[in-house]
């Protein structure tokens, strides 16, 4: 199918092409959007293998617990090779809009995100391979590629996005401190490096941002599922499972509970992970009194911080290990 597409362009191409030439007309203006090139890579990527062996080699490749394996992992890159340089290139424009229908509540499409999940595992691989041919620049730049996209993908998102962007941070932070251990770089190569990573927030994302978007959705689920015909079908749709005995849409009161609960959830998040604490463990508890809807659909607030002091932890050591002598 790919193929007869790109065959049509090219015909295309060749049909107009003399005509464009002979008017010199003026070419528009490339996008500043990286998420329209996203999704361009997206379509050029290829589903990797789905047998477990493959599969968990990997993840543990990714993760640096197996060392790379040309025979049985170079293929499936080489297949993805447009995929991953079409993403490289995305990383370098300065905005990022997925265009989320927010207004659409728990219908607001995700379909990215788990092509987004193997597209950056693939990208870290990537570098993982470039390293093993001791192309050390090049899996650099890779790496930190990753990153951006990382960066990328958690912009205006909920914390699906943030954590599908946490685990691709991490593996390329993960390879870059191997890579960096092993002593082989310069100092400009460690600048380049620590340049980049000071410039990141100390857990990556802003957290409390992403808990707003969710928020969001969830204020918005509830609203329509009080407009609905019969919201415990509303429910039943959302939830996956019918509604509970007794069920009852939540009040206006209900709803301001949930966001005052809210509201400090995300002031304690612009804290660091340490300080954040004790306070978010105080308000996991005190989800237990919000009505049973808000109970039932609010995200775990320490795991959350949990994977904001993760993020934090791993930047650390890649920073004293580059800066390490």
């Amino acid at each position: 199918m790919f193929t007869r597409t790109k065959s049509i362009v090219l015909a295309a191409s060749l049909l107009f092409g003399a005509a464009f030439t002979s008017a010199q007309a003026k070419r528009p203006a490339e996008t500043r959007n990286a998420a329209l090139r996203y999704w361009m890579a997206f379509a050029e990527l290829q589903d990797p293998p789905t047998d477990k062996a493959t599969a968990e080699l990997l993840e543990k490749t990714a993760a640096g617990e197996a060392p790379w394996d040309e025979a049985k992992l170079g293929p499936i890159l080489d297949k993805n090779e447009d995929a991953i340089l079409a993403m490289q290139r995305a990383t370098k424009l300065p905005e990022c809009d997925w265009g989320l229908e927010y207004e659409r509540g728990p219908r607001a499409s995700i379909a990215y995100a788990p092509r987004a999940r193997v597209l950056g595992r693939l990208n870290t691989l990537d570098g993982i391979r470039l390293s093993a041919n001791g192309k050390t620049q090049e899996a650099i730049d890779t790496w930190l590629a990753g990153v951006r996209f990382s960066q990328h993908l958690a912009r205006g998102g909920g914390l699906i996005f943030s954590l599908i962007a946490k685990m691709t941070m991490l593996s390329n932070f993960h390879a870059l401190t191997q890579s960096a251990q092993a002593r082989g770089w310069s100092n400009l190569q460690r600048k380049q490096v620590e340049d980049v990573i000071h410039a990141l927030p100390e857990t990556g994302f802003d957290w409390a941002e992403a808990l707003g978007y969710e928020q969001a959705v969830l204020e918005q689920s509830a609203a329509q599922m009080a407009q609905a015909n019969d919201p415990t079908v509303y429910y039943q749709e959302m939830m996956g499972q019918a509604a509970p005995a007794g069920f009852e849409v939540p009040r206006p009161s209900d709803a301001a509970a949930f966001q005052k609960l809210m509201a400090a959830a995300q002031a304690a998040l612009r804290l660091p992970p340490q300080q954040a604490q004790d306070r978010l463990k105080a308000l996991q508890d005190s989800v237990k009194t919000l009505q049973p809807f808000y109970q039932q659909t609010t995200p775990s607030l320490t795991r959350i911080n949990d994977s904001r002091a993760e993020v934090q932890a791993t930047r650390e050591t890649l920073l004293n290990t580059l800066s390490a002598k």
